[in-house]
């Protein structure tokens, strides 16, 4: 089957802990709520875009353990294709451990499990598959060399490529000069150019520099203030939507899968910036990673509203 959106990137199982407010170091706090959902940015993305009605497959590798199937259920039930889904034997699939405060704030440990195994190679099977497709997805949850390798190869095959820099690592020139859409926070924003971002005129800033630096377009996402987007010697910042945040875990992932199904229906970069500010909006009211992704209805009240 062809595939408008191929997603590269990790699956994981996430541990969710729920407290008044996160410790400090050496610090015990008592938890008010624990679930599992399915996670991973890769394939939070990709369940994104498929709620959101993407021709979407994921592509990356889990392990051979009962909480696998966690993440090909939430895949199958959200309409993500998983053939391009590999299994390495005798290692766990990825994880995360989370913890969130009443704020809606997390943070994040993670371990890469089976994720730390998908490699050039897997890549060189995706070649076909990228011919077809418009976008390729890209995070940073798998090993750089092959995030690096797949930003060449979809280059050769004409296909756009996106890339959401978290966690944050230095990317070179080479790589930056492959990616069409970049998409940091504010904060993987401040540490690939070395700039305080903390609002629009930052944001701008920073944007340019990631410009000069080789990307095409520049994504700066601003959680409650928007964002900032780049092109060319073009410059424009969306204001963020008033919402009550329950949970911020995915929203940049929601964005994303909202801003790349946008690019592959032909949407200006404007436009899919427009179309994403809502569904990540709409993703912190809701707690868990993927169960938190809107659906397109949602997505076209809120911009309609």
């Amino acid at each position: 089957m062809n595939r408008d959106l191929i997603v590269l990137g990790s699956m994981n199982v996430d541990f969710v802990v729920r407290v008044t407010r996160r410790p400090a170091v050496g610090e015990t706090v008592q938890g008010t709520e624990f679930s599992i959902f399915p996670g991973g940015k890769g394939a939070n993305q990709a369940v994104a875009a498929a709620k959101l009605g993407g021709n979407v497959a994921m592509a990356g590798r889990i392990g051979d353990d009962v909480f696998s199937k966690v993440v090909l259920d939430s895949l199958s039930s959200a309409g993500a294709g998983k053939e391009l889904i590999a299994t390495t034997q005798d290692v766990p699939t990825g994880s995360a451990f989370i913890t969130v405060d009443d704020t809606g704030d997390n943070s994040i440990i993670v371990v890469p499990g089976a994720n730390g195994y998908c490699s050039t190679a897997d890549v060189d099977s995706l070649k076909p598959h990228l011919e077809r497709a418009k976008v390729l997805m890209l995070q940073l949850e798998i090993p750089l060399e092959t995030v690096e390798y797949a930003v060449k190869v979809a280059r050769q095959c004409g296909t756009q490529v996106m890339l959401d820099p978290a966690p944050p690592v230095v990317l070179s020139r080479e790589l930056l000069s492959g990616i069409d859409v970049l998409t940091p926070n504010e904060h993987e924003a401040s540490f690939l150019t070395g700039r305080r971002v903390v609002d629009v005129e930052s944001a701008k800033l920073a944007a340019s520099d990631l410009l000069a630096a080789g990307a095409r377009a520049v994504v700066i996402k601003l959680g409650a203030s928007g964002l900032v987007y780049a092109e060319g010697g073009r410059f424009g910042s969306i204001p963020g939507y008033r919402v009550q945040a329950v949970d911020t875990t995915a929203a940049g992932d929601a964005f994303a899968g909202g801003l790349a199904v946008a690019l592959c229906e032909g949407k200006s970069l404007e436009e899919a910036c427009r179309f994403a500010n809502a569904v990540g909006a709409l993703a912190v009211t809701r707690k868990g990673a993927q169960p938190s992704m809107p659906e397109r209805g949602e997505v076209e009240a809120l911009l309609q509203g």
